[in-house]
């Protein structure tokens, strides 16, 4: 893994400007996959699957302070250009009355739209500077990451439908096997008669069947 996170820094586009010498001319993002195995009680194996995105953004530049021209010029208007389209995806994600979130507005968004809204967290850190001269960019970026901390997500643990599907049916199982095991207890101890328990196993049966023949009729 670290010697992929060296390959992509290498690749990182920088450039000199009049207020850094290596200043980021793109973003970067470093995405990790993590899947782990955990086996449950009755001895079944299930796949878990995490995705971890690491952003760092360029920041937004002002013309008249960094001197940009030419190439550099043009970079700085297209960081500019998708940090503005970041900054409405987030006011779109805190808005409760927004029906539309832009995530395509950008390559930037859409590329993070799994780290943004819906089942995820979100956490940004705001590198400031404590020059006065950078006042104005401090409280902008300051602003910006309080945008970032107001999304409000609850992540959960999602399961393949299949996975799902075997899971509950393996939970039936396991709740008919409790009901049965009463019901012979009972039986045994002489609490209930043999026909009250067939009576009983058989609507189990027709519950079970009636189920069946439902799906099969959608």
């Amino acid at each position: 893994m670290e010697n992929v996170l060296l390959a992509g820094k290498k690749n990182r586009s920088v450039g000199a400007t009049l207020m850094n010498q290596d200043s980021s001319r793109s973003h970067s993002i470093f995405a990790i996959v993590i899947e782990s195995s955990v086996e449950s009680a009755d001895g079944t194996s299930h796949i878990r699957q995490g995705k971890l995105n690491l952003v760092d953004l360029a920041g937004s530049e002002r013309q008249s302070k960094t001197g940009a021209t030419g190439d550099r010029l043009k970079e700085a208007t297209k960081i500019n250009m998708s940090l503005s389209a970041l900054g409405n995806v987030i006011s779109a994600l805190v808005d409760d009355k927004s029906q539309h979130v832009p995530y395509r507005d950008s390559k930037l968004t859409r590329l993070l739209q799994d780290s943004l809204g819906g089942n995820t967290k979100t956490v940004m850190v705001a590198n400031l500077g404590p020059a006065d001269y950078n006042y104005d960019e401090t409280l902008s970026t300051l602003r910006y990451a309080n945008r970032a901390k107001n999304i409000k997500n609850k992540p959960v643990v999602l399961l393949d439908p299949q996975q799902n599907m075997v899971e509950e049916l393996r939970k039936e199982i396991q709740s008919l096997r409790v009901e049965n095991k009463a019901l012979r207890d009972a039986l045994l101890s002489g609490s209930v008669d043999e026909g009250s328990m067939r009576s009983s196993m058989h609507s189990t049966h027709q519950s079970m069947n009636g189920g069946g023949g439902g799906a099969s009729q959608q």
